[in-house]
């Protein structure tokens, strides 16, 4: 087997702002350099670096697998109050089959900062469940909800949360994520999220939960930590990774760590041949404007104009009248009636 039978679909860079050590371009490099077909993105919730990636992506030959790591909240995302002013948020990896999900996980990403924000960006599964089309979820890092009940012996727990997240995204949408960073736990977590996978019938999927490129930069990783969450590196009580194994692996070293499972990694290039996102630059992109009453555009621009032109002459003389059926006929023969109507519903709308 080569490095084409991996590909890292859990990848921070730094866009996962003072979490991710990594640059989009040194990423991109490394994936060329270990010949790697694809590389996913997979920032803490967000997308800042979504087209960045892309286009440094698809430059350099890569195959862009577009995604995001959310933060889940297991109430609503509208409600913003817990008993000691924050709450417990897990993670899920959501990756984009195709445009529908691209789009749905910008309307994810989004609505996580407008609506759920709470400390951190938050989704909840409500919402999850209704922009699932398009999108690939793995079940997520130690942090997933999966991961957490395993860890406090709650089998059954993880057991009902991998059903209800194999029934949001569907069976051929839903991987169980295994890690194993050499912490410990871990072995554990893949033994038994793997029996979870087996009972469920869903797919295995190995990713190493990248966050720095090379395994000499730990430490200066774990000083970006320290900025993060104003501790020093002294403080024993701190958050911190334990080891120095979340950065770029090449596929023996993956093989290395999950030879009882090569399927694992097998799934990393199936999952990447099925994301395909086609993006298109240079294009405007208008909002699509719909006047009211069954009115067309152009009607709807010329009544607006003319209450306008009373408001602003006090009548609608000869010459006025000329003036704005030049000024309109100019505008409606450059295509720029729906450009004005969007202008002046953002001025109307600000104004009230």
């Amino acid at each position: 087997m080569s490095n084409d039978n991996f590909v890292h679909l859990h990848v921070h860079s730094e866009y996962s702002l003072l979490d991710g050590a990594c640059k989009v371009s040194d990423l991109v490099d490394r994936a060329v350099q270990l010949k790697m077909p694809a590389l996913a993105l997979t920032d803490h919730g967000n997308m800042f670096g979504a087209i960045d990636f892309y286009e440094a992506a698809k430059a350099r030959g890569i195959k862009p697998v577009m995604g995001y790591e959310a933060y889940v909240t297991q109430g609503s995302r509208l409600e913003k109050e817990s008993k000691n002013g924050k709450e417990s948020l897990t993670h899920i990896t959501l990756l984009a089959e195709n445009n529908e999900g691209y789009k749905n996980l910008l309307k994810l990403a989004t609505s996580a900062y407008l609506d759920g924000f709470y400390y951190k960006p938050r989704i909840d599964k409500a919402f999850l469940a209704t922009h699932s089309k398009g999108i690939i979820c793995l079940s997520g890092c130690m942090t997933s909800e999966i991961n957490r009940c395993l860890l406090n012996n709650r089998s059954e727990e993880a057991l009902k949360a991998a059903k209800e997240y194999k029934d949001i995204f569907g069976a051929d949408h839903f991987f169980i994520e295994v890690q194993n960073n050499k912490l410990e736990q871990q072995a554990r977590l893949v033994s038994e999220a793997t029996a979870i996978a087996r009972k469920l019938e869903v797919p295995l999927v190995a990713t190493n939960d990248v966050h720095y490129m090379n395994m000499d930069d730990a430490h200066a990783h774990d000083a970006l930590l320290c900025i993060n969450t104003g501790k020093h590196l002294a403080d024993v009580q701190r958050l911190r990774f334990g080891t120095n194994e979340f950065y770029f692996k090449n596929f023996q070293e993956m093989l290395d760590v999950f030879q009882p499972i090569p399927e694992a990694l097998e799934s990393t290039v199936r999952i990447a041949e099925r994301c395909n996102v086609e993006m298109t630059f240079g294009k405007v992109h208008l909002p699509k404007f719909i006047p009211p009453d069954g009115m067309s555009n152009n009607a709807y621009l010329r009544k607006l104009c003319e209450e306008g032109a009373v408001q602003k002459y006090g009548s609608l003389t000869q010459s006025v009248r000329e003036r704005l059926d030049y000024e309109l006929k100019v505008i409606e023969s450059t295509g720029f009636v729906n450009y004005f109507l969007i202008v002046w519903d953002f001025i109307h709308f600000a104004i009230q």
